[in-house]
């Protein structure tokens, strides 16, 4: 028997540990911009409700409570426009643990193929990988790709790691050519309230939906908006007969997010007010840092939404991250993203305002290629 990890490729990070390495040698500490983990506080209304659920001595429900799924279900219908109800969503153990297995989750097979986008999260390369399917990446537009093998098209917008979105007619249309072939749409949307300079379009949305789910799945998360990644808490939406076929799975694999969890999603989902605070945390730190590569010589492509900015100094990436190193910055190289990000470098604004302060302080004395 072949180990699962004969097929898989490299955990991308672990190539990044020198460099780490390199980085936490400078006199001022590490600036880490690189893995883009939430580092403020878990927002109170979330604890306590986590809290006051800490006696839950039974097994959770792999669907979620109803009042979770009422909870989704309304988020959905709030902030992205789309009227589904509690039957066509379902909790996740985090967003990676449904984007790695989802493919599985389908039932895809060898000769089956998995698209998504050429600069990507390589959690859908792994995912199809898993599965024994075929992955496969496409540049716009995604009529290119073979109707006959694609059995699930993965978007990501806003995209990790380019911060790049999709409007509301480049969604139709691939909508338009996924239903024309049966061909199932996840949509990456974890940082769909990350918008700076554009307002993110669900696939969901009516403008895009045209009012039906069917063939649609919206995924989502409240790690980086609620600052909840440790909380593993994720949800998706959409055609109700696809989320009913992934429970009825789940039930079987004990693919449940622990009750306690479920009740801070629910607090997560219905307050607002944290969601702007954080917002405002993460507007200021972009601008600064924004501003400290662009005078260090970078530019920024793309990056109008997400948590990251897209930066090249048209080098290969790893030149960067070597240099950057030397400041003490820690950041990613476009290469973990596809081939097409080799000369790119992706930023997180994800450190406390003192770390990102120190990486503007290191960024003005280096010098443009």
């Amino acid at each position: 028997m072949r180990p699962v990890t004969s097929r898989l490729p490299v955990f991308p990070w672990d190539r990044l540990e020198p460099y780490k390495t390199a980085a936490a040698a400078h006199p001022g500490g590490i600036v880490d911009l690189s893995v883009g983990t939430p580092v403020d506080p878990v927002p109170e209304v979330v604890r306590a409700a986590l809290a006051d659920a800490a006696d839950s001595p039974g097994y959770p429900l792999a669907w979620g409570t109803p009042a979770l799924r009422e909870a989704i279900a309304g988020w959905f219908g709030r902030r992205l426009g789309a009227a589904i109800g509690p039957d066509a969503v379902l909790p996740a153990i985090g967003t990676k643990e449904l984007v790695g297995w989802l493919p599985t989750l389908l039932g895809l097979e060898p000769g089956d193929q998995v698209a998504y986008p050429r600069l990507a999260y390589p959690t859908y390369e792994i995912g199809a990988l898993t599965a024994r399917a075929e992955p496969v990446t496409y540049a716009d537009p995604v009529t290119d790709l073979d109707p006959a093998r694609v059995k699930l098209l993965w978007l990501n917008t806003p995209s990790n790691p380019t911060g790049r979105t999709m409007d509301a007619a480049e969604l139709r249309r691939a909508v338009a050519w996924a239903r024309a072939h049966g061909v199932l749409v996840a949509s990456d949307e974890c940082y769909l309230e990350l918008g700076w300079e554009t307002e993110p379009v669900s696939v969901l949305h009516p403008s895009v939906s045209e009012g039906s789910y069917e063939g649609l799945l919206a995924v989502h998360s409240l790690s980086k908006r609620s600052n909840l990644a440790g909380y593993r808490a994720g949800f998706a939406g959409g055609d109700a007969a696809v989320v009913r076929e992934l429970v009825a799975v789940r039930k079987h694999t004990g693919m449940m997010v622990p009750k306690p969890v479920q009740q801070a999603m629910i607090a997560a989902l219905g307050d607002g007010r944290h969601v702007a605070e954080q917002r405002e945390r993460y507007a200021r730190r972009r601008a600064a840092l924004r501003e400290a590569l662009t005078g260090a010589g970078f530019r920024i492509e793309h990056s109008e939404a997400s948590l990251y900015l897209w930066a090249t100094r048209d080098e290969p990436c790893w030149d960067t991250v070597a240099e950057l190193a030397k400041l003490g910055i820690a950041v990613a190289p476009g290469e973990f993203y596809g081939a097409a990000g080799e000369r790119f470098v992706r930023v997180a604004f994800t450190a406390t305002d003192e770390r990102v302060a120190a990486a503007v302080e290191r960024l003005a004395g280096l010098r443009a290629p």
